[in-house]
């Protein structure tokens, strides 16, 4: 029962002390009402065009592929940590088949999305190579 009212204390305290620390801030923050700060881009620049603007879908894509092999890196090195171990206890088909299944479907993954361009940079028409046009 000790070690529950030692967590429960833990719990108390790691939600008092956010809670109180935007209380003291909230009350201590100097109140300076300006047009700027109500402004829904607050850096000093006048804000021109809309917010709505078009993003090339190639970021997006790079960024779940990063997501996906980030998230494959998180999956394997614990498991080649007790590589060992399992080996020792439930023997190496046990253990290498399904860490080989899952680098298998990661591959398909990544083959799928090869065959699809999604890991192709789009080619500058004026240049003609991979590289990203800058607007100066």
């Amino acid at each position: 029962m000790n070690q529950w009212l030692a967590i429960g204390a833990l719990g108390v305290v790691a939600i008092l002390i956010p809670l109180s620390m935007a209380a003291v801030s909230w009350l201590l923050r100097p109140r300076v009402p300006e047009q700027g700060k109500t402004a829904v881009y607050e850096s000093g620049e006048v804000p021109t065009g809309t917010t709505r603007i078009r993003f090339n879908i190639q970021y997006y894509m790079v960024a779940l592929l990063f997501v996906v092999f980030d998230i494959e890196t998180v999956l394997i090195f614990p498991w080649t940590v007790i590589y060992r171990d399992a080996v020792s206890s439930a023997g190496a088909t046990a253990v290498l088949w399904p860490m080989l299944l899952f680098i298998g479907l990661l591959v398909v993954g990544l083959v799928w999305a090869w065959r699809k361009g999604a890991v192709k940079w789009v080619r500058n028409p004026e240049t003609g190579r991979g590289q990203v046009r800058s607007y100066e």
